[in-house]
């Protein structure tokens, strides 16, 4: 985290200093950025849209110059500096070049969809340039009855799924015709000043000053609450390291005996399933649409290990839980990553909903939640191997977003589907659910060496989802959308 000086000397040299150090990257955008010296835990976030005609290409730019103005993230690259001590910090890009962020390609004749994926893959396996902002948008026309694609880039870092589509109704329309918004700030060419290793000191200073104020703060009210009532005081805090170890403990082996192996090689399917029927079902079973959703993948991946011939009776995934807040701004990484064991062998779906809520519902509220940030603090300290050995492990990644109810525009072409692949974060594959007015657009992002037969595993899940929806004996039917292959 970073805070201002709360003593400045100095009149504008103080200023700069200052603007420039809340820019530094926050804890949890420090992690995904150093678990990527393992390529296999790249952080990057593929989206595609589905258009229903090819966007105007005049306006498609001057959308995105308008919205890189808007939201300045967008025009800033990462700096790191090897002699501060500090993490990488932000600063505007003073070669930036919108042409260098957007293309335009057309797919192969009789390429469609499956070129969409293959290019998008290529795009996920990809690393970023680093000396420029972290992320590519691509329109690819040339799909059937006139359809094109947009194949969106961007680095963890830069945001995450909830914020990914708070910057998209920031800079997309909601009519064909489009939207009228404010104008942007001028952005101006000034010069920022980079922080060096004095600056980089003054960020632990600041940083390690803050804790310090928060830590007498809770050791003060501890020791009243010791004092008025022990044994309360040393279960809460009993309670609370426990949740620290349960949060960071490393694990060594996956649960799947099927998905072991690990590469840095990508393949993409998707898969459509009914908002509505999704949400009758989580109902019937009193959890959520991301417990049936978690529910269905779960039946899935039973399925899967029947079909190579083993069963499992609970696989463990990472969870993406969201710690943003109405005041954060629209950039960065809010999120915490839980890692616990769901079962795969109660065949009823209903029960299986509950049980997933049950579980789900105790890691959301676990107190290591709120301590995300100063826990990714203290594993940026040690080795970035630490990260991997405590994520390769993991047999999956389940992240549900929840996206636009009302159809979006991009430059004269709506949308008819958004899906999401998001990074598989060391494990065997990421399926990632974003609701879309009255889809769910499955994204399913497979490791190659763990996952090679993704078409076998994409059925499976889609019969995962149908067993869910069974509990709803009117409800469409899961659409999937095979892949490319080699």
């Amino acid at each position: 985290m970073c805070f201002p000086p709360r003593h400045p000397v100095g009149g504008s040299e103080v200023i700069r200093m200052s603007a420039v150090r809340h820019r530094y990257m926050t804890q949890t955008d420090y992690m995904s950025w150093r678990m990527e010296q393992d390529p296999i835990l790249r952080s990057t976030i593929v989206a595609v849209a589905l258009l229903d005609r090819n966007p105007d290409w005049t306006r498609f730019v001057d959308m995105m110059n308008r919205g890189t103005q808007h939201i300045p993230i967008f025009r800033r690259k990462v700096v790191t500096d090897p002699m501060s001590p500090a993490p990488p910090y932000w600063v505007t890009d003073p070669d930036f070049d919108l042409s260098w962020h957007i293309r335009r390609f057309a797919v192969p004749a009789a390429g469609g969809w499956d070129a969409v994926l293959d290019f998008a893959r290529t795009a996920g396996m990809t690393a970023f340039d680093k000396d420029r902002p972290l992320w590519e948008f691509t329109v690819l026309s040339g799909l059937d009855s006139g359809q094109a694609a947009l194949v969106m880039k961007v680095h963890h870092s830069l945001t995450d799924g909830v914020g990914g589509m708070q910057i998209a109704r920031e800079i997309v329309d909601f009519t064909r015709e489009g939207t009228t918004r404010a104008e942007p700030a001028p952005t101006g060419r000034a010069r920022e000043a980079e922080p060096g290793a004095r600056s980089g000191l003054a960020w632990y200073r600041d940083t390690a000053t803050n804790f310090a104020r928060r830590a007498s703060t809770a050791v003060a009210l501890h020791s009243a609450e010791l004092a008025r009532h022990p044994a309360d005081a040393l279960r809460n805090t009993t309670t609370v390291l426990g949740s620290i170890t349960r949060f960071t403990r490393p694990v060594v082996t996956t649960l799947s005996p099927v998905m072991t192996k690990r590469s840095t090689r990508r393949r993409f399917a998707v898969l459509d399933v009914p908002v509505e029927a999704l949400g009758r079902a989580a109902a019937l079973g009193g959890g959520s649409i991301n417990d049936a959703f978690l529910a269905s993948v779960l039946r899935g991946m039973a399925r899967y290990h029947r079909l190579h011939g083993v069963d499992v009776p609970q696989l463990r995934l990472t969870l993406p839980i969201s710690l943003r807040s109405a005041d954060d701004s629209l950039g960065g990484n809010h999120i915490t990553l839980a890692r616990f064991g769901l079962p795969t062998d109660i065949g009823d779906p209903t029960e299986l909903i509950r049980s997933v809520h049950a579980t789900v519902d105790v890691w959301r509220n676990e107190p290591a939640v709120a301590l995300s940030p100063t826990i990714a603090g203290a594993l940026n300290l040690l080795p970035a191997s630490t990260l991997g050995n405590m994520l390769k492990h993991v047999d999956f990644v389940a992240s549900n977003v929840v996206g636009s109810p009302v159809p979006l525009f991009i430059a004269g072409s709506e949308v008819l589907r958004y899906y999401a692949f998001s990074p598989t974060l060391g494990s065997a594959f990421n399926v990632t659910l974003m609701s879309y007015t009255s889809q769910c657009c499955v994204g399913i992002d497979a490791d190659t060496e763990a996952v090679p037969d993704l078409d076998a595993l994409t059925a499976c899940l889609a019969d995962g989802f149908r067993d869910v929806l069974a509990l709803c004996p009117d409800a469409q039917d899961v659409a999937a959308t095979h892949v490319w292959t080699n």
